[in-house]
């Protein structure tokens, strides 16, 4: 498996199986999940001119155990977020194990570790959603996009969604997507308005970046909260309308995991198993999972996945 996209090059290699340390165990991979920033150089998860093995979250079957893992048996289906999870053995620290929900299959729980704790983060740690809510997702049909809208609804939440695929759209009205705006510009204020009676939006998330900040902001209600959360349209700048911040006591968040250390990235896992597990376990949130290609497709579904026809997660089977 060689290929290479935008300047980054997957090379397929032969490796030792990997031995846990006291307080992981070595789970058996079933499904990788894909992330658009782990194939992007400078992104912050790859430093241009290093090598580094990818894949950053998966679902399998607990093979060995650390010294400290009695409490965890063998052939436990489990699912975390675990380094080098394109591969056939991963190790899975304790603090980041979960057990997979019986109604999921490898490839949904696969999708989860990643997507829904950032969602976790920017909906309830930072967020502070409410039941009733209005939440605006720019770029709905993205794996984050569609993790909010799901989670968003599991949590009591009406949810107003862009894209620029009215089919994309089409599909997440199944999902629960209380209005969908068939746009890629900044300009669904009014339409935004006009949904929510004037009112406006409680909770922006924004995955697009910068060329729809503005409007966003212009759409948050009094005490609005702004999650910033990717740029996948590569702007990094925008401007901001200091007088709404004001005026309407915003609160403007990032949510991002890079500079993070281990311990602060574990940190609100206790809260996630409390709140969201048992609506996993439950089957009232079911990771929709977009495609799934074999283990030696991977170069072909980071290109499909870089195509943005996705709606949801890409996974990989392995």
């Amino acid at each position: 498996m060689n290929s290479t996209t935008n300047g980054l090059e997957l090379v397929l290699k032969e490796v030792d199986q990997p031995k846990p340390g006291p307080k992981q165990v070595l789970v058996k991979v079933k499904a990788a999940g894909l992330n658009r920033g782990e194939f992007i150089a400078g992104h912050g998860l790859i430093q241009v001119g290093k090598s580094v093995m990818l894949g950053m979250e998966a679902a399998g079957e607990v093979v060995a155990l650390g010294q400290e893992m009695t409490h965890i048996p063998i052939g436990e289906a489990v699912f975390g977020r675990m380094r080098g999870a394109f591969s056939e053995y991963a190790l899975l620290d304790d603090v980041e194990l979960m057990p997979k929900p019986a109604l999921l299959s490898w490839e949904q729980a696969a999708g989860i570790p990643l997507s829904c704790m950032v969602v976790f983060d920017m909906l309830v740690l930072q967020g502070r959603l409410k039941p009733n809510e209005w939440v605006l997702v720019n770029g709905v049909s993205s794996g984050a996009g569609v993790a909010a809208l799901q989670m968003a609804k599991a949590l009591g939440a009406k949810v107003i969604g862009t894209s620029g695929s009215e089919q994309k759209l089409t599909v997440l009205n199944s999902l629960g997507l209380d209005h969908g705006i068939c746009s890629r510009q900044a300009d669904y204020y009014d339409e935004v308005m006009a949904v929510t009676k004037g009112y406006g939006v409680d909770l922006v998330i924004n995955t697009v970046g910068g060329s729809v900040f503005a409007q966003a902001i212009q759409c948050l209600a009094l005490h609005g909260r702004y999650a910033m959360v990717g740029y996948v349209d590569g702007q990094l700048e925008a401007k901001i309308d200091l007088k709404a911040l004001h005026t309407k006591r915003l609160s403007i968040f990032g949510v991002s995991n890079k500079l993070l250390s281990p311990a602060e990235r574990a940190k609100p896992l206790e809260q996630f198993r409390q709140d969201i597990l048992p609506i996993l376990h439950a089957g009232r949130l079911t990771p929709w999972v977009d495609r799934v290609f074999d283990f030696d497709k991977l170069p072909q579904a980071r290109e499909y996945m870089q195509s943005n026809q996705h709606i949801g997660k890409v996974i990989i089977r392995v």
